[in-house]
C-alpha cells in the first residue's frame, strides 16, 4: 500500500525558501485570523512531484483505455478543441467586458446556438444551463412558465420509468408531481398506455430518446399526437442525442422542448465534476420564454438582449460555462454534417456490435436492435453467487474500468455498456474477451469474483459503510 503524503513528511522538510517574516508581531490582528499552523505535509519538492505522479499513474481515465459508462458517454475528445478553448482572445476576457470589446465570444455563442439549431430542428436556445440536470430544470420551469401564462393549472409530469433518474427531481422542485408509466416487454412506451394515464392535470412528458435501455421510441410520432391532443407538451431528456446526429432531428416530430449534453455529444470531457452544459431548445411558441441575456445579432454584430417580459430570468452567472462553447463549435465545425451523422452511424455500429458479441455469455431482457447504449444483465450468473458488482470488480483487475451497474431500476442486475463512437473494433474486442472470461470464471472459480478487486492498490470496500459513515479526516487536520 502507498503511503499518504502525510506518512511521508519529514519536520523540517521544506519544498520552498521565501524571506523570514519581517512583520513585527501583533502588527496585524484581522477577525478569525489563523493563529495555528496549517498542518500541511512537510515534504521536498522533488518527493512530492514523485508522490504526485505515482498517484496519477493509478487513476483511470479515457486516455488509458476504454469507459463503457452506459448514460454517461465517456468517449475521446479531441485535444485540439482543448487548444482552441485556451486562445487568448477567449480566456482573457471577462464575463463583464463590453459587447463592443467581445464581439469574437458573443459571435460564437451566437453561430453555436444556430448549429444546435440546425442538428436538432429547435427553434431557438438558451446556452446558460451547466449540465443535463440543469437543463432538464430550466426545461419544466420554461413549461411552468408557458402553462402559467395561458392560465392552466396543470400539475403532473408523466415520466417513463425508462428515464434517466434526475427527471423526477427537476420535475419535483418545480412544483409539478411526478408519475411514473411502465414500459411495455419491448422496453418503450406504449400509446395506448399513455392515452389511458394521460389527463387534462398533464403538463409534460418527460421522455428520455434514445432511452436508458438504449433503445428509440418507434412510436414517437403517435406519442407526440397524444400529447399535443390533450394540450400537453413533449420534453425531450437529450442527453443521449450523440446516437441521433444527423439521423433525426427531434424538433421535426414535434418536440416542444429538450436539452442537449454538449460535454457527452460535442467534445468536451466529461466528468470530474465539470465542467459541462446542458443548453435547452424550444419550439417557437415557448421561445419568448427563454432565459436571458441572449445574444442577437444586428448587421453584422452581436450584442446581449434586454429583458424580456416573459422569460423566466437567468438560471447561471453570465452566459454559461464559455469554455465548454468554444470546443462543442469546434467539435461541430470540425465534423460538419457528414461527420456528425458519422459519429452517430458509428455510436450505434459498436454499440450492436458489442451487444451481439456479449448476449450469449450474459441475460439481454431487451434484444434491440439498440442505439448508442445497451443493457445487459447479470442475472444468469445468480445461480453461482454471483452479482453485477461482482463482474464489474473483477473487471478491474483486467486493466478495464466497469460499465454503469444496477442502473436503469428495470433491468434486474443491470449492466449498462456505452462503448461509444470512439473505440476501434481491437478495444471492443478485447472488452468483450474479458467480459466473456469473467463469465466463465463465475461457473469455475466464482470465488475470484467474490474477493476481486485482487490487484488494485485498494480491495473491495463495504460500500454500505463507505456511504454512510465517510471517513474524511486527515492527519494533519487540527482541532
Amino acid at each position: 500500500m502507498s503511503q499518504t503524503v502525510f506518512e511521508k513528511s519529514k519536520p523540517g522538510r521544506r519544498g520552498y525558501l521565501i524571506p523570514e517574516n519581517d512583520c513585527p508581531a501583533g502588527a496585524i490582528d484581522l477577525p478569525g485570523m489563523r493563529t495555528t499552523p496549517l498542518g500541511l505535509p512537510e515534504m521536498g519538492e522533488q518527493d512530492i512531484v514523485r508522490h504526485y505522479v505515482e498517484l496519477a499513474s493509478k487513476n483511470y481515465h479515457v486516455d488509458k483505455g476504454i469507459y463503457p459508462l452506459g448514460s454517461c458517454t465517456m468517449k475521446y475528445n479531441p485535444l485540439v478543441n482543448e487548444e482552441i478553448a485556451r486562445l487568448d482572445g477567449f480566456t482573457g476576457l471577462h464575463p463583464a467586458q463590453d459587447d463592443a470589446d467581445a464581439q469574437g465570444a458573443l459571435e460564437l455563442i451566437w453561430r453555436l446556438e444556430r448549429a444546435l439549431c440546425e442538428v436538432t430542428g429547435m427553434a431557438a436556445f438558451t446556452l446558460q444551463p451547466a449540465a443535463g440536470a440543469h437543463g432538464e430544470l430550466t426545461g419544466i420551469m420554461l413549461a411552468r412558465a408557458y402553462f402559467n401564462d395561458r392560465g392552466e393549472k396543470r400539475s403532473v409530469v408523466l415520466i417513463p420509468d425508462s428515464a434517466h433518474g434526475t427527471n423526477p427531481a427537476s420535475v419535483a422542485i418545480c412544483g409539478f408531481t411526478p408519475k411514473t408509466i411502465a414500459s411495455n416487454d419491448r422496453g418503450l412506451i406504449d400509446p395506448k398506455m399513455l392515452e389511458s394515464e394521460i389527463t387534462d392535470e398533464t403538463a409534460v412528458l418527460m421522455l428520455t430518446l434514445p432511452n436508458t435501455l438504449g433503445l428509440f421510441e418507434r412510436d414517437i410520432a403517435e406519442i407526440v399526437r397524444i400529447v399535443h391532443a390533450k394540450g400537453s407538451l413533449v420534453y425531450m431528456d437529450g442527453a443521449n442525442m450523440n446516437a441521433l446526429l444527423g439521423i433525426m432531428r427531434p424538433g421535426d416530430v414535434g418536440i416542444d422542448l429538450m436539452h442537449v449534453n454538449l460535454h457527452k455529444t460535442f467534445s468536451t470531457p466529461h466528468g470530474g465534476g465539470g465542467p459541462g452544459a446542458g443548453p435547452v431548445g424550444v419550439a417557437k411558441h415557448l421561445v419568448e420564454f427563454l432565459p436571458v441575456p441572449r445574444v442577437v445579432e444586428e448587421k453584422g454584430s452581436f450584442r446581449l438582449s434586454p429583458d424580456r417580459a416573459k422569460s423566466i430570468g437567468s438560471v447561471h452567472p453570465y452566459l454559461g460555462n464559455f469554455n465548454v462553447f468554444v470546443k462543442a463549435y469546434a467539435y461541430i465545425r470540425t465534423l460538419g454534417a457528414p461527420g456528425l451523422r458519422e459519429v452517430a452511424e458509428n455510436a450505434i455500429l459498436n454499440a450492436n456490435y458489442l451487444c451481439e458479441r456479449l448476449r450469449t455469455s450474459y441475460d439481454l431482457k431487451y434484444p434491440g436492435p439498440c442505439m448508442h447504449e445497451f443493457v445487459l444483465s447479470a442475472r444468469n450468473l445468480k445461480r453461482f453467487g454471483i452479482r453485477a458488482t461482482d463482474v464489474v470488480k473483477r473487471l478491474l483487475d483486467y486493466g478495464l474500468h466497469a460499465p454503469t451497474v444496477y442502473f436503469p431500476l428495470i433491468v434486474e442486475e443491470a449492466l449498462m455498456i456505452e462503448p461509444v463512437e470512439t473505440e476501434s473494433k481491437e478495444t471492443l474486442d478485447h472488452f468483450a474477451d474479458v467480459l466473456e472470461t469473467i463469465a466463465e470464471e463465475a461457473e469455475k472459480s466464482p470465488e475470484k469474483l467474490h474477493e476481486a478487486p485482487l490487484t488494485t492498490p485498494v480491495r473491495r470496500l463495504d460500500e454500505a459503510v463507505a456511504a454512510r459513515c465517510p471517513d474524511l479526516c486527515c492527519p494533519g487536520d487540527l482541532e
